[in-house]
């Protein structure tokens, strides 16, 4: 009799928190769900368009918030994303901007699309258009194809200077730009591939790894810095690698990378600080948000001076 009674009390109860789960998820403010996951940005400046990314997502019952990456700098926090009437707004303070102003986004959801204005914190004003991020999920693990050498160890060829200050050069095997100039890309663009990348650090200097022309991963002098989201093999911004495997600066380094739609991996002088991670979307400094699109290898050399070679990437077939 006594057992029967407890197992009364414990069906009542389950029924109860049952009940009460069923209440709460009514409490839910219709419609949020719309406006939630991950939009690539474009943004036009005037006769130029530059990209940027936003993430909405829920936090308890009532609230939205989220994560902005604009066409620089990392990814930032948004306390608060307001929703009503089909119009998505909110305020995040500056990053690198000479100003205290807030930067302000406000957009109207139609058609699954967000047109509106960035009002910049210099108090600039831009048309802004959204789209649903591709999921980029592989159904299959990739079949690798044949490796293709990105630098031929003697000239530039297969490379594009982005912007009028070229300081690029080949000498003995060696990619160099020996001052801070201008970024570089491949002209072959790729989907998955396997990245195979060596490359020298000066002290204190910085550059980084464009994957697609769109995720960067971070390359800057970080021996002996705790793990960061903008150190040395980092998803800058975004992911921060598990260990600092960094060498001392002036030392050759070496990364091998593999990147499967958004799922990547990255070894660092043979340590593996990123294992199979999503990347949520692009980095600041991307040369689009075309995350769908075939990108090209693109490197930064508007930081500081950096030398590579031994860059080869074997696509997937």
């Amino acid at each position: 009799m006594k057992q029967r009674f407890i197992q009364f009390i414990k069906a009542t109860f389950m029924l109860s928190m049952v009940s009460l789960s069923f209440g709460t998820l009514a409490q839910v403010p219709a419609g949020h769900s719309v406006v939630e996951g991950r939009w690539d940005i474009t943004i036009t400046k005037r006769n130029v368009t530059t990209p940027a990314w936003l993430e909405v997502t829920h936090s308890g019952l009532k609230t939205l918030t989220g994560h902005f990456v604009g066409d620089g700098g990392s990814s930032r926090p948004i306390s608060k994303v307001n929703f009503a009437n089909n119009i998505v707004s909110f305020s995040i303070p500056p990053q690198w901007e000479n100003s205290e102003k807030d930067l302000m986004l406000e957009a109207e959801l139609k058609d699954d699309k967000l047109m509106g204005t960035l009002t910049t914190p210099l108090g600039e004003k831009f048309r802004i258009l959204g789209v649903r991020a591709p999921k980029l999920w592989r159904e299959k693990a990739p079949v690798w194809g044949t490796p293709i050498t990105l630098f031929n160890g003697k000239n530039m060829d297969g490379w594009q200077t982005l912007g009028p200050d070229n300081q690029w050069v080949a000498e003995n095997g060696i990619m160099k730009s020996p001052r801070t100039g201008a970024n570089i890309r491949t002209v072959q663009t790729f989907h998955d591939f396997k990245l195979h990348a060596e490359f020298r650090v000066p002290k204190e200097s910085n550059s980084g790894l464009y994957l697609r022309g769109r995720y960067e991963i971070q390359v800057a002098d970080s021996k002996g810095l705790e793990p960061a989201k903008d150190q040395l093999g980092a998803i800058y911004g975004f992911v921060a690698p598990l260990e600092n495997a960094a060498k001392e600066a002036g030392e050759w380094q070496t990364y091998d990378i593999e990147l499967v739609g958004r799922n990547i991996t990255i070894t660092l002088n043979g340590k593996t600080v990123i294992y199979k991670t999503e990347i949520p979307g692009i980095t600041g400094g991307a040369l689009d948000s075309n995350e769908g699109e075939p990108g090209p290898i693109m490197i930064q050399g508007d930081h500081g001076p950096v030398e590579y070679r031994n860059l080869i990437i074997t696509p997937a077939k």
